[in-house]
């Protein structure tokens, strides 16, 4: 009986052992140093995953898309305010997950070149920093 038992609490240590340097190791779904998910990373098909759930992080927003000519109205409005100089030189549609997107092409007199990115629910964001286009 002492056979069987201390065979069982080896057994057991070894996969408690083995279960914490999976999880050290990024081995396991919890991460660790070397990749896997981190801490606050969503796992599987939950509302606001990657994996599955709404189409968007955490959306559930029903608000109709933007059109190309409003990604304009709207990127020169923007440029007008923080980008002064600033025209729009071209709009580029592209297609995100489930939406159409802009990447709307700014110039200055100087030559200089910004792209802004606008969602399809109007936000502007700028994407990275000035180039020259030669």
């Amino acid at each position: 009986m002492k056979k069987v038992l201390s065979t069982i609490a080896v057994a057991g240590g070894l996969a408690l052992l083995t279960g914490v340097a999976l999880a050290q190791w990024g081995g396991g779904p919890g991460g660790g140093w070397y990749g896997g998910m981190g801490p606050g990373m969503m796992q599987g098909g939950g509302p606001g995953s990657m994996a599955g759930g709404a189409p968007c992080a955490g959306a559930t927003n029903t608000a109709a898309e933007i059109t190309e000519d409003k990604a304009k109205e709207l990127a020169t409005a923007y440029a007008g305010q923080y980008l002064k100089g600033f025209t729009v030189e071209r709009v580029l549609p592209f297609t995100g997950r489930f939406h159409t997107m802009y990447s709307v092409e700014l110039k200055n007199e100087a030559g200089e070149v910004r792209t802004l990115h606008v969602n399809p629910y109007g936000n502007v964001m700028p994407f990275g920093g000035a180039s020259r286009r030669g």
